[in-house]
C-alpha cells in the first residue's frame, strides 16, 4: 500500500480528506469543506507545495 488521500463526507455532511501512510495509519486530517471541489483543491495544493516546506520547531 503507498500513501494517499482519503476523501470522505463527515457526519455534519461535509468534505474532509485525510492523508494515509503506506502502513494505513492516518498521518494529518483537513479541516470540512462545503463542496467536494475545494477539497480536492486543497490536495492539490498540499501535492504541489508541500516538497519544499519548511520545518518551524517551536520546542
Amino acid at each position: 500500500m503507498a500513501y494517499k488521500f482519503e476523501v470522505y463526507k463527515d457526519k455534519a455532511g461535509e468534505f474532509r480528506f485525510r492523508f494515509k501512510a503506506s502502513n494505513g495509519e492516518t498521518m494529518f486530517g483537513s479541516e470540512g469543506y462545503k463542496a467536494k471541489a475545494s477539497a480536492m483543491s486543497a490536495i492539490e495544493s498540499i501535492k504541489k507545495n508541500a516538497p519544499g516546506a519548511d520545518i518551524d520547531d517551536g520546542t
